[in-house]
């Protein structure tokens, strides 16, 4: 019997009697990181990395049955030990480790290598069986340095900053907002934050973590407020009226789609920006090496040709279906 199984209501460990990312309603459930699609409300119990805790009670409710731990803290759960490690995606993700009668297994959640100077950076942990993800799984999908891609976001932002134009960027609320937040070039002017952006950075600020300031935006701002500013937004504010109220602009979508069929997915944005959270080729097979797993379970994104390359290796390798990756505003 395998120590991690897939089922209906999620990845079920049967000694535990736990759920790992569970997509339905549980008893206990261990949660990776506070994205919608691997943290949903509903169960009894929830277990998480302390520095998720905050962006969980945000999104599921301040009286969310959870208790959390740090990094590399064991676990006992009828004789099933746990511990979190960090999986670098965003602000206390984790890889989930699960040991039983000296079998290890490792379940990444979602996870990129690359340190983004916020979030706790991965650390390969070594296993029997390793779960990957596989959203970027194909070989086009190959991430420049990040230091190259903020360079180009500041130039587009300077750019427009000197023609009195604003510049939107469209970006997820958790994760990508805090990501760029931090390496922005605030010389060039305000920084301004959607009300879900600029809430989401409230809570980790009164939680503890750093980040550099921003301005929410209100109804009494006009357009001569945002002429020179870089107004960070979640997808869902493209058909708002806030758009209007920015005057001019220029719109950016930082994504990792924005590296491959850009034009297609752009949209009626001006710009695309090839920045994602997740791990691009290259790093997804740095991470399956240094596991050392033989085995190789691969969930949402090019989960089939990413499990047929792993075969080709020499790897006991196999796609499993999931719910995870519905949201393209994670990516």
């Amino acid at each position: 019997m395998d120590l991690l199984q897939f089922t209906t209501k999620g990845i079920f460990c049967p000694p535990a009697g736990v759920y790992l990312d569970p997509w339905r309603k549980v008893d206990k459930a261990l949660i990776s990181h506070a994205h919608s699609d691997h943290a949903r409300g509903g169960s009894l119990a929830y277990l998480s990395h302390q520095d998720s805790e905050a962006v969980l009670r945000l999104r599921l409710g301040k009286n969310l049955p959870l208790e959390t731990v740090a990094y590399n803290e064991p676990v006992l759960i009828n004789g099933v030990r746990f511990s979190f490690h960090p999986a670098g995606h965003i602000v206390g993700s984790s890889q989930i480790r699960v040991e039983y009668k000296g079998e290890v297994w490792v379940f990444t959640g979602d996870y990129k290598l690359e340190n983004d100077g916020f979030t706790q950076p991965f650390e390969p942990v070594k296993c029997d069986v390793l779960i990957t993800e596989s959203t970027f799984g194909l070989p086009v999908y190959r991430w420049k340095p990040q230091a190259v891609i903020f360079e180009e976001i500041n130039s587009w932002w300077r750019s427009n900053a000197a023609q009195g134009i604003c510049s939107v960027m469209h970006g997820y609320s958790l994760g990508k907002s805090q990501r760029m937040l931090v390496h922005l070039d605030a010389s060039i002017g305000p920084v301004y934050a959607h009300d879900a952006i600029a809430t989401t950075n409230d809570v980790l600020r009164s939680a503890g973590f750093t980040l550099p300031p921003s301005l929410r935006i209100s109804s009494e701002l006009t357009a001569d407020h945002f002429s020179q500013a870089l107004v960070m937004t979640p997808f869902i504010a493209a058909d708002s009226p806030l758009m209007k109220q920015l005057g001019s602009y220029s719109l950016g979508i930082a994504s990792g789609w924005m590296g491959v069929g850009s034009k297609r997915k752009l949209g009626s944005a001006d710009r695309g920006f090839v920045l994602s959270d997740h791990a691009d080729w290259n790093d997804l097979n740095t991470a399956v090496k240094e596991s050392g797993a033989s085995r190789i379970i691969v969930t949402h994104g090019f989960s089939d040709a990413y499990a047929h390359w792993l075969r080709d290796l020499g790897y006991d390798a196999a796609a499993a279906q999931t719910v995870y990756g519905n949201d393209s505003e994670m990516l």
